[in-house]
C-alpha cells in the first residue's frame, strides 16, 4: 500500500499531504529530522512556521511580476513544504501518542492555510500574467493554475466560501478515517492449537488472555501470516472477519460524508462526479477512459481467475476429505489454499525464504541494486530520530561522489505505527537551489526474516524512495513523486520484478557475506510459482478499483451499500458482517477516485521493464531510466519521459501479455 506521493506544493489544496524538515532554508544533508520531544513543543513550532510562512505568503503578493516569479512562487512552495509536512509524517511514525495528537491539530492548520492559499486571488492573477522562460517555467505555471482554478478562486464568492469549507472538512474527515485505522487495538484470541500452521515467531511472544489464549493484533504482517498459514478455518475466519471490520461503523459514516462532500464540490465546479473533477488532470483524462480500461482488465482475466478459484475449491475438497459439490470457498480460505497449491505444486513456501533475507541486511541488499544499476551508493550516518528503529542513510552520486539526499528507514511494526508499506517524500530537490532532497520509508517486517513477497514490498518502495532521491528538476514543485497519480506507482512497481533474478539476489553475498545464498532450486520454483493466483489478484485489485470509481460517481450510494453489492457479484461473494471500506484509507485520502491508478501505472510497468528484458543489472539502461524518468520529476508529462526512454510511444502490449503467463 502506499501514501500519496506528490509533492506538497504543486497541489496547494492539499499541503499537508507531502511531509517535510522543519526549517525554512535549507537543510544541510547531516540528519536534521526534526525531534519532537512533547507535544508543546510541537505545537509551539507548529505557530512558528505558520507565522513565518503567512509572511512569505505577504512578500510574494506584492513582488513584481517578472520572468523571475516563476522561482519565487516555487521558492514559496519550498518555505512551505520545509515549514510544515513533517507533522503529516511523525503522525504516523511516533511512538507518543500525545505527538501524534498534536501533529494531528497543527496540520489541520496547514490544511486551513493552504484551503486560503489556494484561493488567493492575487498569487492567481500573478500566475496567470507572469512570463516563462521555457517549457519547464510553463509546466509549473500551467499547474499552479490549475491547482488555483481547482481551489475555487474563480468560483463566485458563496461557492468559493463553501469550497474552502467543504476542503477543510474534507482534511478532518480523512485524518480521523486513517487515525482510527492507524491506532485501532484490535485483539483476537486464539488458541496454540488454532494457531497450527502458523510460524510460532510469529505468536510465541504476544500476550495471552486470561484463559491463557494467544492475543494476536491485525495489523498487516500478523493478518497475512494467519490468513496464509493457518490450518485451521475457524482462526482463519476469525482473524479475517476481525480485520475486516476495523474502523467499523464510525468510519462508514466517515466516508459517507467524504463522499458526499466531494461530490458537492465537484457540483460547484459544473462536473457531475469527483471522479469526472479529478480525472481530467490524469493521464487517464476522464472516467470514461478509465472505465473501458478497467473493463479490458476485467475480460482479460475473467477465465483465469474462475479457473483459479475452481483449483482452489478442488484442493479444499482434496484437503478436507469432502464431496467437492459440497464444498464452497470462502473468502478466508483463498489465500490459505493458494499457498497451499503452490507448495504442492511447485514445491514452494514463502516462508522458506525467510533465513535468507534478514531484514536489515534486505535493506542494504536493495541499496546496493540502486548503486549498481542507477548509480546511487547509500551510506548508513548516525542520527536521532523519532524512534530507536529509524536509520538515517546518506544518498551520494557514484560517478561524482557528490551528496543527492537522505533516505530514512523505519522497518519494524509497533503501536500506533501506520501498519503498511509507505513512502513519504519528506522534502523535495530543486537544482535551482541547490536543495536536496529526503524520504522516509516505512514497512512493518518480521525480525525474523524477509518472504520473497515481503522483499517485493520492499524493492516497491524503495522505488518511490529513489524517484525521491535522484530527482534532478529546476524546481520543487516538480521533483520527484510530484508526478500525475496515475503515473506514481510505475517507477516502484517496475522494480518488483527483480527479485526474481539470480543475478540480482547474488548482490545479496556482496551486503552479507555470512548469508547463505537462497538456493537455485527453491529460487527456480518461486519463478515457477509467481504467476499462480495472478487471475485472483487481478480480479481483486479491478473490483477495487471499481469500487473506487463507483463510489466517487455522480450517483450517491451508501458505502457499505455499494460495497455489498459489487463484492456480491463476484465469484465468492460478500461475507456479512464485513466491512472493508471501514479500514480503506486509500478511499478516505489523496487516492480517491484514482485507485485505478495502480492497474494504470502496472501497464506503464511492465512496459519500462521492457528495456531491462537482457538484463536486469544494465547499468547503461539503469543510467538512462534514472536521467529519463526518475530525475525529471513532473517538469516533463509522463507520455513525454516515457517516449524517451523507451524511443518510442508507450503501450499496453506487455502488460496484456504478462496477465497470460
Amino acid at each position: 500500500m502506499q501514501m500519496t506521493f506528490c509533492s506538497a506544493f504543486t497541489a496547494v489544496v492539499s499541503i499537508a499531504a507531502a511531509a517535510s524538515a522543519l526549517a525554512v532554508e535549507p537543510l544541510p544533508l547531516a540528519p536534521g529530522f526534526p525531534v519532537f520531544a512533547d507535544a508543546p513543543g510541537l505545537t509551539a513550532d507548529c505557530d512558528r512556521q505558520l507565522e513565518r510562512v503567512a509572511g512569505n505568503v505577504t512578500v510574494l503578493q506584492r513582488r513584481a511580476v517578472d520572468r523571475h516569479w516563476p522561482a519565487a512562487w516555487d521558492d514559496l512552495g519550498a518555505a512551505v513544504e520545509d515549514a510544515s509536512s513533517a507533522v503529516q509524517f511523525v503522525v504516523n511514525v511516533h511512538p507518543d501518542a500525545a505527538v501524534r495528537e498534536a501533529a494531528q491539530a497543527c496540520e489541520l492548520r496547514w490544511q486551513a492555510f493552504a484551503s486560503t492559499l489556494g484561493q488567493d486571488e492575487m498569487l492567481y492573477r500573478a500566475a496567470r500574467r507572469a512570463p516563462a522562460r521555457d517549457a519547464i517555467d510553463r509546466a509549473l505555471l500551467r499547474d499552479a493554475i490549475d491547482n488555483f482554478e481547482d481551489a475555487g478562486v474563480g468560483l463566485p464568492p458563496a461557492q468559493r466560501q463553501r469550497a474552502k469549507r467543504i476542503t477543510d472538512r474534507l482534511g478532518e474527515l480523512s485524518q480521523q478515517f486513517s487515525r482510527q485505522v492507524r491506532e485501532d487495538t484490535t485483539r483476537v484470541a486464539f488458541t496454540t492449537e488454532e494457531l497450527a500452521g502458523v510460524p510460532v515467531a510469529v505468536w510465541q511472544d504476544k500476550p495471552r488472555s486470561d484463559a491463557g489464549q494467544v492475543l494476536l493484533g491485525v495489523d498487516a504482517p500478523t493478518y497475512v501470516n494467519v490468513i496464509e498459514q493457518a490450518d485451521s478455518a475457524v482462526a482463519r475466519e476469525r482473524m479475517y472477519r476481525a480485520r475486516n471490520t476495523v474502523g467499523g461503523a464510525p468510519n462508514l459514516a466517515l466516508l459517507a460524508e467524504l463522499t458526499t462532500l466531494r461530490r458537492e464540490y465537484a457540483r460547484l465546479f459544473g462536473f457531475p462526479s469527483y471522479a469526472d473533477f479529478k480525472l481530467r488532470r490524469r493521464m487517464v483524462v476522464d472516467t470514461a477512459t478509465a472505465q473501458r480500461f478497467l473493463d479490458e482488465v476485467k475480460t482479460a482475466v475473467v477465465e483465469r481467475e474462475e479457473l483459479e478459484l475452481a483449483q482452489l475449491r478442488q484442493a479444499k475438497s482434496q484437503h478436507l476429505g469432502s464431496a467437492l459439490e459440497a464444498t464452497r470457498l470462502e473468502r478466508w480460505d483463498v489465500a490459505y489454499y493458494t499457498e497451499r497449491v503452490r507448495r504442492e505444486r511447485y514445491n514452494v513456501d514463502q516462508e522458506a525464504f525467510r533465513p535468507y533475507f534478514p531484514p536489515q541486511q534486505s535493506l542494504l541488499f536493495v541499496m546496493k541494486l540502486a548503486e549498481r544499476l542507477l548509480g546511487v551508493r547509500y551510506t548508513h550516518v548516525p542520527a536521532t530520530l523519532w524512534h530507536a528503529d529509524a536509520q538515517a542513510y546518506l544518498a551520494t552520486d557514484v560517478a561524482s561522489g557528490l551528496p543527492l539526499a537522505m533516505l530514512y528507514v523505519d522497518l519494524y511494526p509497533r503501536d500506533g505505527k501506520y501498519n503498511h508499506a509507505a513512502v513519504w517524500p519528506i522534502r523535495s530537490s530543486a537544482t535551482r537551489l541547490h536543495r536536496t532532497a529526503q524520504a522516509a520509508l516505512v514497512v512493518n517486517f518480521n525480525r525474523q526474516g524477509l518472504s520473497l513477497d515481503e522483499l517485493e514490498t520492499l524493492l516497491h518502495e524503495m522505488g518511490h524512495a529513489l524517484h525521491n532521491n535522484l530527482s534532478a528538476t529546476r524546481h520543487v514543485s516538480q521533483a520527484g513523486t510530484s508526478v500525475l497519480q496515475d503515473f506514481v506507482e510505475a517507477p516502484s512497481q517496475m522494480l518488483e520484478d527483480w527479485v526474481y533474478d539470480k543475478r540480482v539476489l547474488a548482490l545479496f553475498q556482496e551486503v552479507c557475506p555470512s548469508c547463505q545464498p537462497v538456493p537455485d532450486a527453491l529460487l527456480d520454483k518461486a519463478i515457477a510459482a509467481r504467476d499462480y493466483g495472478k487471475g485472483i489478484r487481478t480480479a481483486r485489485q479491478h473490483l477495487y478499483a471499481s469500487y473506487d470509481l463507483a463510489l466517487n460517481s455522480a450517483a450517491a450510494e451508501d458505502p457499505l451499500a455499494l460495497w455489498q453489492r459489487m463484492e456480491s457479484a463476484t465469484p465468492i461473494g460478500h461475507v456479512p458482517g464485513t466491512q472493508l471500506p471501514a479500514s480503506f484509507e486509500h478511499l478516505a485520502g489523496g487516492y480517491a477516485a484514482g485507485y485505478y491508478g495502480y492497474l494504470w501505472s502496472l501497464v506503464v510497468a511492465l512496459d519500462l521493464r521492457t528495456a531491462f528484458t537482457a538484463d536486469r543489472l544494465d547499468a547503461a539502461a539503469g543510467r538512462r531510466y534514472r536521467q529519463a524518468v526518475l530525475a525529471q520529476g513532473s517538469q516533463q508529462a509522463p507520455r513525454q519521459l516515457l517516449r524517451h526512454f523507451l524511443g518510442r510511444e508507450t503501450n499496453a502490449k506487455a502488460f496484456f501479455k504478462d496477465l497470460q503467463k
